[in-house]
């Protein structure tokens, strides 16, 4: 069974406040450098973040000589511009380079 999924961010606090409020889920430990979270109708699998104090975070789409993504996830919705518009404004932004149809692809600052 897979635990959770840790993401690696500069500021653990933010990333994971930003993800509390876009999925709903509640907060299950915090340290300065340290988050997570869980489903509330599930245990597992939940979201952490960590602090990465050198994160270099992910150019999209990928460049040259840049960071790649390692990671995303991929969360289904049933209105995407409803929730496009939520998601910017927790602090999301919307990136230039969307792969295709019905598929938005969004990134934070923090990671």
């Amino acid at each position: 069974m897979l635990g959770a999924f840790v993401f690696g961010t500069p500021d653990p606090p933010a990333l994971a406040d930003f993800h509390q409020a876009l999925l709903g889920w509640e907060e299950v430990e915090r340290e300065p450098q340290w988050v997570r979270l869980r489903d509330s109708e599930r245990e597992r699998p939940g979201l952490s973040f960590q602090l990465e104090a050198d994160h270099t975070p992910p150019v999209w789409p990928q460049l040259p000589g840049t960071q790649q993504m390692q990671a995303h996830l991929d969360i289904q919705v049933d209105d995407l511009d409803g929730e496009t518009e939520r998601a910017r404004a927790l602090g999301a932004t919307v990136e230039e380079h969307q792969p295709q149809e019905g598929v938005r692809v969004l990134v934070t600052g923090e990671g």
